[in-house]
């Protein structure tokens, strides 16, 4: 498919902040770089942009400045922001700053999705001005969109835009992503009716809606099903008019920034002089927002629990806690600050020395250089949140050990858990596992440390935060009108009347259909998807008519389809392509294939299945395929993107395409496809009515070769080349049923021509 993008194409970044604050000083405005948050993990994306798409937008950052300014200084922030950062600031009053961000944002929707339920407030005038902020975000945006524009909307902070912009400019493609977990539905509900529903309908005014784990995204869909009654189908939510795709998409780190950071000329004196401080002592590190939700206090009890019960590791090891300030002001972190400083002080007092103190605590901001100095110094990092997004420390940490070296402690309801995991994991609150833990890190030898690191090194290269956005861009590309994807129209009763009009007035028909998701529903497993009697009846009935053609395209090797189908009057192709048998003859290859290289690939494809239950590989002759449809759906999910990274690698110089279908990964000949099959009978005379029904990526080959009068339909409403959709294989049949039960009420001469003069729709 050949991808074409205008040049006025702009990836518009939003979020509640830019990747600068300002500060408004002796009448002077002072700018600074943010730290922390979604702006950190993203603001070294605008620059690598262009090299990471198949086009070069133009990118632009829409946000909060973070402070409030008085309107002199409106025009020189607005211009400073475009030229130095590429953004475009929305500014907020202090009212806006108390109800929304102060109020809203950290005192409801932040304690209740971290599962804080007893911390969130829920005050009518937060929620009115959560509203009115998200308005005047789109009102800034309207101003601002041009067609072709890509809208990346981020967090909590605007769950309500995306669906105000899709009220504004529906033809924009938006695509939204939460960093935050999203909560059970039992959670979830504690909200008041209201403002559930129609944040559940602002995220779903996006396209494509993304998470860090496969939970937060079951547990919204769960949401979605449930308050507002929208059916999902495989983490596509069928809306009236238009389906939004839900999925997992692990954010990750710019490993190449930490990883030869930790080697420069600053962090390498960074560390000799902080190596001087410790001595020969053991560095426990622990780096975090001042946060509730982080567990910093459960942190401090569960070293002092190891102290306690480990009492040989006293005076051998300091616990170096950086906590960077953050929500300043508000109660509940206020509280969460003085008990941090009550602990340490008592920890410091119960066990310390004059030489020794076991635990130095930093309460401010470090900088990059020092902040990687302390990854590298460290032989354990403590990472210990009670609920995370995702947790990019934890990611950080590993990416600058340079010798391999380190042990990570890892709370298990961090979303990085899912990704990491070599690390030792924990149950956050409990304070003897912790201590437990940081013994068995501290005394782990070498090269198991070696082999955690290594593994979740090679894991962190290739999921950089750069494969995190192109992976979610490319997938909001894909969406695109303008690349040839488009949502089919349904074929609904009217349609299907004028369909089996045409199909009466024909004669010579070709049809063209797709097997597994297509005429059968998805198994467990490939076998146990027989065709049911009256499945058979139906192809014998359209087969055996004189002015048909029927020809079945499947994915399967030609010993089943000649096992189920073989006895019936149709045509058949085996393994996409790879093998054709024309009724009444032998089977044929479609063109010289060779196989060895499956020698070389199915070990890589046995050596996942062993990395994932439930995971098995089914060989064919010129195909391998990596089937996970009953393997636990989060693990089989990360596994088969690794899989298909390691495969497109290993074939990048051989004739070997590598696909990703529906709970399959698959190896197979370049050049073998439906498209190239469905030529076999499209070039072979003029059909007059041609009918082509299939459910996923392969079957968009055959769409793609089709003429334009043919009736193409896909089995799911999702983007396609197809020019209908059917709900699913039931509906399939009984169209089938109808056509191959059709009775000629007129004579041929009476029809009306079966095709119009010119390529239009029927």
């Amino acid at each position: 498919m050949t991808n074409e993008y205008s040049a006025s194409q702009r990836i518009i970044v939003v979020s509640n902040r830019l990747p600068f604050s300002i500060e408004q000083k002796d009448g002077r405005i002072y700018f600074r770089e943010s730290s922390g948050g979604v702006a950190t993990g993203l603001k070294s994306l605008l620059d690598a942009m262009p090299s990471l798409l198949p086009f070069e937008p133009d990118c632009l950052w829409v946000g909060w400045p973070g402070a409030t300014i008085g309107d002199d200084h409106v025009e020189h922030v607005r211009s400073r922001a475009r030229s130095e950062f590429r953004s475009h600031p929305v500014f907020l009053s202090e009212e806006d700053f108390e109800n929304f961000y102060q109020g809203f944002c950290n005192k409801t929707i932040w304690p209740l999705f971290h599962y804080f339920p007893t911390n969130a407030e829920y005050h009518e005038t937060y929620w009115q001005q959560y509203q009115r902020v998200n308005k005047v975000f789109c009102e800034t945006l309207q101003k601002m969109i041009r067609p072709g524009d890509f809208l990346w909307i981020h967090d909590y902070h605007l769950m309500l835009l995306p669906d105000l912009i899709r009220r504004v400019s529906p033809k924009v493609h938006i695509g939204f992503f939460l960093h935050i977990p999203f909560p059970q539905f039992e959670i979830y509900r504690l909200l008041p009716v209201l403002w559930r529903r129609e944040l559940l309908e602002g995220m779903l005014g996006a396209d494509l809606v993304g998470f860090h784990t496969h939970d937060y995204a079951k547990y919204f869909l769960g949401c979605v099903q449930r308050i507002l009654g929208h059916k999902q189908r495989m983490g596509e939510v069928m809306l009236d008019r238009r389906t939004v795709k839900v999925a997992t998409y692990p954010m990750g780190v710019d490993y190449q920034k930490f990883h030869q950071a930790a080697r420069s000329p600053g962090v390498l004196k960074e560390i000799a002089k902080y190596r001087e401080v410790f001595g020969a002592t053991k560095i426990i590190l622990s780096v975090d927002r001042q946060d509730y939700s982080k567990g910093i206090i459960h942190r401090l009890r569960g070293f002092e629990t190891f102290l306690d019960k480990y009492p040989q590791w006293r005076g051998k090891v300091t616990f170096l806690m950086v906590v960077v300030p953050s929500r300043i002001g508000i109660q509940d972190y206020e509280g969460t600050k003085n008990q941090i400083e009550e602990l340490v002080g008592r920890i410091n007092g119960k066990f310390g020395a004059i030489h020794w103190a076991p635990i130095i605590y930093q309460y401010r901001s470090v900088s990059f250089e020092t902040l990687v100095a302390f990854y590298a110094l460290s032989e354990v990092a403590l990472v210990t949140p009670l609920r995370d997004g995702m947790n990019l420390v934890a990611k950080e940490y590993i990416a600058s050990r340079t010798d391999q070296t380190g042990v990570l402690i890892l709370s298990e309801t961090a979303g990085s858990a899912k990704e990491l995991t070599d690390a030792i994991l924990i149950n956050p609150s409990h304070r003897e596992e912790i201590a437990g833990a940081l013994e068995v890190a501290l005394a782990m030898p070498r090269y198991d440390q070696e082999r955690r690191v290594h593994v979740m090194q090679n894991r962190l290269r290739r999921h950089s935060i750069a494969r995190w956005a192109t992976d979610f861009l490319g997938e909001i590309l894909c969406m695109n009108p303008s690349v040839g994807n488009s949502y089919a129209k349904a074929l609904d009763s009217s349609c299907q009347t004028r369909l089996i009009q045409q199909y009466d007035c024909s004669l010579n028909r070709l049809l063209l259909f797709d097997y597994d998701g297509t005429l059968v529903p998805f198994t467990s497993y490939p076998q146990l998807a027989k065709p049911s009697r009256q499945l058979l009846n139906c192809l014998h009935r359209l087969g055996a008519n004189p002015r048909n053609e029927l020809v079945l395209l499947s994915g399967r090797d030609k010993a089943t389809l000649e096992n189920w189908f073989g006895a019936l009057p149709i045509s058949l192709v085996a393994e996409h392509g790879a093998w054709i048998k024309e009724h009444e003859k032998q089977w044929q290859m479609a063109q010289p294939l060779r196989a060895e290289w499956k020698a070389t690939l199915l070990p890589m494809l046995q050596s996942y299945t062993d990395r994932v239950p439930g995971a098995w590989v089914e060989e064919k002759e010129f195909c391998l395929v990596w089937h996970y449809r009953v393997a636990d759906e989060e693990r089989a999910t990360l596994a088969a993107r690794e899989l298909t990274d390691d495969l497109i690698e290993l074939t990048a110089n051989i004739d070997v395409q590598v696909v990703q279908g529906n709970k399959t990964v698959e190896a197979r000949c370049a050049g073998v496809h439906k498209g190239m099959a469905s030529q076999t009978w499209l070039v072979k005379f003029p059909f007059d009515f041609i009918l082509a029904i299939g459910d996923d990526l392969t079957d968009e080959e055959m769409f793609t070769v089709l003429p334009g009068r043919a009736w193409s339909v896909r089995v799911g409403n999702r983007p396609t080349r197809a020019r209908f959709h059917l709900p699913g294989p039931d509906e399939v049949l009984q169209l089938l049923d109808t056509l191959s039960d059709s009775e000629h009420i007129e004579e041929f001469s009476a029809c009306a021509p079966a095709w119009p003069l010119q390529d239009s729709g029927p």
